[in-house]
């Protein structure tokens, strides 16, 4: 039986650019393509991560647990102040911090992909989605551990979950997309200038503090406005109600949030699909 040959490939000065029907087409057709490469690159980096520690993936729970300890530790001495909360307040501000750990590692996944992948993609040539979908997996594998943690949490302090829990998974995913968005936009701009990761650091920082992780979403004064126009709030917000309460105050902001993060991944893909080729030349 004769072996179907690869499609032949014809490289032109041409931008691809000026055929987006094309470019789209080859763009799903190598994220199809890739999966079984994505999936062996992210067994990989797992077994290489959690071989020689001896906590293990417990590493995925201490930064969000270490930062609710802290916060509750803050309310409950009187150093901070915080309007009542739905659920009891550790449970509470647990559940915000993994939510926010989870969009800062989506963000921070397409960066990681191209520090962690360097030499593999110097040498060798293969659908570069492939080292995204592997960060993707790494994020998700990661908050299924945390969400193991929380479950355990929700039981110590009896909380009661509504059934809209399972829409939450879509709440989530737009979360990550949001930052992977993020991600993508800003990987060109990461690689050529340097003072723009340090400058990230001190931006999410303050955006942690934006985010409403510590403190119900503030009806009133100038933290309010920027806590509404903060894009991760409705995409936080609404994955919290969907888990405890079920009434979704801000189904409206939640749907444009969406419907933006969408058209950004779409866009963000794109950018990320016609500069690698030019990371890359600066890699080798």
């Amino acid at each position: 039986m004769r072996k179907k040959s690869r499609p032949e490939v014809i490289y032109t000065p041409e931008s691809r650019v000026l055929h987006p029907i094309q470019l789209f087409r080859e763009m799903f057709q190598d994220l199809f393509g890739c999966r079984e490469l994505a999936w062996r690159l992210l067994s990989r980096n797992i077994r290489a991560e959690y071989r020689r520690s001896f906590m293990g993936i417990a590493w995925a729970i201490v930064p969000p647990a270490l930062t609710a300890a802290g916060l509750t530790f803050a309310n409950n001495t009187g150093l901070v102040r915080v309007d009542k909360t739905d659920i009891p307040y550790p449970a509470y501000v647990m559940l915000g911090t993994i939510l926010w750990q989870t969009f800062l590692d989506a963000l921070n996944s397409p960066q990681i992909a191209i520090d962690t992948s360097r030499p593999l993609l110097a040498q060798v040539k293969f659908p570069h989605e492939a080292i995204i979908l592997t960060q993707l997996g790494q994020v998700l594998f990661n908050l299924s551990i945390k969400l193991v943690f929380l479950i355990v949490l929700f039981l110590l302090f009896k909380v009661s979950v509504s059934w809209t829990i399972i829409f939450a998974p879509i709440a989530f995913i737009i979360l990550i997309l949001l930052g992977v968005s993020i991600g993508l936009w800003l990987v060109p701009v990461m690689n050529l200038v340097q003072d723009v990761s340090r400058a990230m650091e001190v931006i999410t920082l303050v955006w942690f503090f934006l985010t409403p992780i510590a403190y119900p979403t503030p009806s009133s004064g100038i933290l309010s406005v920027l806590v509404k126009l903060n894009p991760v709030t409705p995409l936080l917000v609404t994955a919290q109600e969907l888990i405890t309460t079920g009434e979704l105050s801000q189904l409206t902001l939640f749907l444009i949030m969406s419907v933006i993060t969408l058209v950004g991944f779409i866009l963000g893909w794109l950018i990320y699909r016609l500069s690698i080729p030019f990371l890359i030349e600066r890699i080798s």
